[in-house]
């Protein structure tokens, strides 16, 4: 390896890690699906990036990151992390834009452009959707989190909200759905596959399905 990996290498590496490959292996139809690509051009990268020695490879198997795989995913991770942080916070952009912004830049900032960035946050632990951000050093916070649409009754504060939906984001922040928020399932009707939400913060009733749901997580409430 030599010099900074291309864009499409950083872009394996990220969603790799996204998929959990940090731990397990990862199918290369997951990784395909991720990226958006198709199947046999994954198969060729995946061989490219074991060979530079960022993944362990095994044919109908799959790819694990190596130690500097995993350094350089959360490497790629934090610079998109804080760039999402830094559009809403710092430019007034709405956390439904920020993902694909941060996409574009994220190959494109420079080392101290990135710790300026980060120093200007006062280093911030997470992302405006709720997901952890690396340390600068590679260290990145793990949380056991429960899928929203499967907790069927209680209390839970949701501390996640998937970031590859704009319209989606659009409808969890106007119905109070954001992280940090606090929510009781009073109900879920399964024939009809309806829950029923109370949001903590204004009492309001919120009626959605789980596919309405899908994407949040939370810390329920023992």
């Amino acid at each position: 390896m030599t010099g900074e990996p291309s864009s499409a290498v950083q872009d394996y590496l990220k969603a790799i890690h996204g998929l959990g490959g940090d731990g397990v292996m990862v199918s290369p139809n997951e990784i395909a699906g991720m990226l958006a690509v198709r199947a046999p051009s994954v198969t060729g990268m995946l061989k490219r990036l074991a060979k530079d020695g960022y993944i362990e490879y095994e044919s109908g198997a799959g790819a694990k990151l190596t130690a500097v795989g995993v350094a350089e995913a959360r490497r790629v991770i934090r610079r998109h992390r804080l760039l999402e942080l830094f559009l809403t916070k710092v430019l007034g952009l709405d956390w439904s834009e920020v993902d694909a912004e941060a996409e574009a830049l994220e190959h494109a900032i420079s080392p101290r452009l990135e710790a300026a960035i980060a120093e200007h946050l006062g280093e911030p632990l997470e992302d405006p959707h709720g997901h952890p951000i690396p340390s600068a050093t590679g260290e990145m916070r793990h949380r056991e989190l429960k899928r929203l649409c499967d907790c069927r009754s209680g209390f839970v504060t949701i501390r996640e909200a998937a970031d590859d939906n704009p319209a989606r984001l659009r409808r969890w922040s106007s119905l109070g759905l954001r992280p940090g928020a606090r929510v009781e399932v009073m109900s879920y009707e399964e024939l009809d596959d309806i829950f029923e939400l109370r949001v903590d913060q204004d009492q309001r009733i919120v009626r959605l399905g789980s596919e309405g749901l899908a994407g949040l997580r939370g810390e329920p409430e023992s």
